[in-house]
């Protein structure tokens, strides 16, 4: 009977559709990276957290603030993180001390329009900490369907949860907060958790939550000491591992259960950048006491293979087969072996730099805080610049790279006043 097969078939697609209205990972968006795609920048130095753009990727390597710009759209507020690329949006963290709101912007990928702002935070704001920085230094990160924002905020470090049209989810206190410097760390994603650092004088701790509930799924107290990295993921000898260097320590946990796989000395008390490796070893820099780039075994048995008293203790470095690249924040680029230490090249740069280096292609573009950006190649054999650019008069973020485009937040000062704005680059013809 037609009629009665018709009937059945209805009903089969209508239970289809309502199993993937209510559960979306039946449809292929679950939460995870299985959600992103290849084009995007969806956390704190990009798709494999190491700086380095997709190899594919053709940015301009030339622009000012009319060159090669396929959109400026105006930041309100103030802010130090990196902006992130997820599908057809732009997102990133501000804080506007005139309102005392600390919010999520999102931004449509092609033209730059606003498309909207979510207050995640009013009032709070507790204006210690060095001059430079700010209350919203943290970069987002997306799993595809979910934004995860740290803000220090009350005399507290809090995580986020967004959906995509800025809803908020949930919303955890991950430990209270004493201001040294001020805060930083961003959050990492591995399979179901965000994983966030909060290491300061007080409570530091660091928490893995569930992505969908905030529920705390494993935490650790951290030692009372001022620190500002970020947990990164890192695939060490087969074996993903969340890496936190500072407080005296490098310490590697089980991304899933927390577990402590190995901790050794070896760090400085207070560091900034981000962890690299290679797969055998980390390299880890710090600034606080004592400046210092080193290698370091990633097997737990601490043995330092290498160290030198360089300082880089804000951008973070860069490795690029067999070899670490870095800006000095003194305005100094130079290059390592990775296996000796041995010193390539170093080449004086001009300003001071808070910003990390991004690679894309064999092309390094590092930018310092008077808003010039150097480019040039990642060379061991000589120093050879590409170019110099000027976009704005400061710039403390690092740029995002993805899709063939450059996203470069900066803020131009004029007339005593200071506004932000983040920049899309692109290939334009003149």
């Amino acid at each position: 009977m037609p009629w009665l097969r018709n009937i059945f078939l209805r009903a089969f697609v209508l239970g289809t559709l309502s199993l993937l209205w209510c559960f979306p990972s039946f449809g292929g968006q679950a939460d995870g990276p299985q959600s992103l795609a290849s084009t995007d920048w969806p956390w704190w130095r990009g798709p494999n957290r190491n700086g380095i753009a997709a190899a594919d990727q053709k940015p301009p390597l030339t622009w000012s603030d009319t060159q090669n710009v396929v959109w400026r759209s105006l930041i309100p507020g103030k802010g130090h993180g990196s902006p992130i690329v997820v599908g057809d949006h732009v997102y990133l963290q501000t804080a506007e001390p005139d309102r005392e709101v600390q919010s999520v912007l999102c931004l449509d990928r092609k033209t730059g329009v606003r498309l909207w702002q979510t207050d995640v935070h009013r009032g709070g704001f507790d204006k210690k900490g060095n001059e430079k920085t700010s209350l919203a230094n943290a970069t987002p990160a997306s799993n595809g369907l979910h934004l995860f924002v740290n803000f220090l905020n009350a005399g507290a470090v809090q995580t986020t949860a967004l959906d995509r049209h800025g809803k908020q989810i949930w919303q955890k206190k991950i430990s209270d907060f004493a201001i040294h410097q001020g805060f930083g760390s961003s959050p990492a994603i591995s399979d179901s958790l965000v994983i966030v650092a909060a290491d300061n004088h007080g409570t530091g701790a660091i928490a893995a939550l569930d992505q969908a509930t905030g529920d705390v799924v494993w935490k650790h107290s951290r030692p009372k000491i001022a620190n500002y990295t970020s947990p990164m993921i890192l695939e060490i000898q087969g074996q993903r591992q969340v890496v936190l260097s500072g407080c005296k320590l490098v310490t590697s946990y089980e991304p899933l259960t927390g577990k402590l796989l190995w901790e050794i000395p070896g760090s400085t008390e207070e560091c900034v950048t981000s962890t690299v490796t290679d797969g055998q070893q980390i390299y880890i820099t710090g600034g606080y006491p004592k400046n210092h780039v080193a290698a370091v075994k990633a097997d737990g048995s601490g043995q330092v293979v290498w160290e030198n008293g360089s300082r880089v203790y804000v951008p973070s470095l860069l490795l690029f087969q067999g070899f670490l690249y870095a800006t000095l924040d003194s305005g100094v680029a130079v290059c390592w072996r990775c296996d000796t230490g041995e010193e390539r090249w170093k080449n004086r740069l001009s300003g001071t730099f808070s910003s990390s280096p991004v690679l894309v292609g064999d092309c390094i573009i590092a930018t310092n805080e008077d808003g010039k950006s150097f480019v040039f190649k990642a060379n061991p054999e000589v120093f050879e610049l590409i170019a110099e650019n000027q976009l704005g008069s400061h710039s403390y973020a690092t740029p995002s790279i993805c899709g063939g485009c450059i996203y470069h937040r900066v803020a131009v000062q004029a007339d005593g006043q200071r506004q932000e704005y983040l920049y899309c680059l692109g290939q334009k013809s003149e």
